[in-house]
């Protein structure tokens, strides 16, 4: 389906282009977009290889150990009774989603919900955990900080309250959604 709406919005670019006689500045806008594109990539790749590897050392030091055992409440309050893995493994997701590692925080995101699988409720847990994944309730927005030190910001980080209310509204509501639509268990949830 995504690809279908690509083609077509390429196509529908092109013949505007082509009827407007703007061919040249669509052509040369389209290089410039790719050569921003790339920029824009690598100047990420760099932030989330920092701060991939500062996670890294976290885990070696045992420092998201103390961070587990800290959000160890709010996971049981959340997900119920977890084993020892899965919790660890949600509380690194939380972890990085809390210092605002968007796209460093997927591979802990897969190893929580793989965990999670052999919990009790294996359907309406990786439904909470993507619902506070999607939220990103986030402490440090890094990834947007990244973006707007690139873009010319004087003061990156002045958005944290913004951010910071606007996820744990959106975590608030996500939380509640997914106990509503999975108040009967998993087996009478939506699929």
């Amino acid at each position: 389906m995504l690809s279908a709406i690509l083609v077509i919005m390429l196509i529908l670019s092109c013949l505007a282009g082509c009827i407007n006689d703007t061919w040249e500045g669509i052509s040369a806008s389209a290089i410039n977009s790719c050569t921003e594109s790339v920029r824009l990539g690598i100047v990420l790749a760099g932030t989330m290889a920092l701060w991939s590897g500062l996670m890294r050392v976290a885990e070696s030091s045992g420092l998201t150990r103390k961070l587990s055992a800290v959000l160890s409440p709010i996971i049981r309050l959340l997900f119920g009774r977890l084993d020892s893995c899965s919790r660890k493994a949600v509380s690194l997701n939380l972890t990085a989603n809390l210092l605002g590692l968007g796209n460093a925080a997927t591979p802990t995101g897969i190893a929580a919900v793989k965990a999670l699988e052999k919990s009790l409720r294996p359907k309406r847990n990786t439904a909470l955990l993507t619902v506070l994944n999607t939220a990103s309730i986030q402490l440090i927005p890094v990834t947007i900080a990244a973006l707007r030190a690139e873009n010319g910001s004087a003061s990156p980080f002045e958005i944290m309250p913004a951010v910071l209310v606007t996820s744990l509204a959106s975590a608030a509501v996500g939380c509640i959604t997914a106990a509503v639509l999975f108040a009967g268990g998993d087996k009478n949830a939506c699929n």
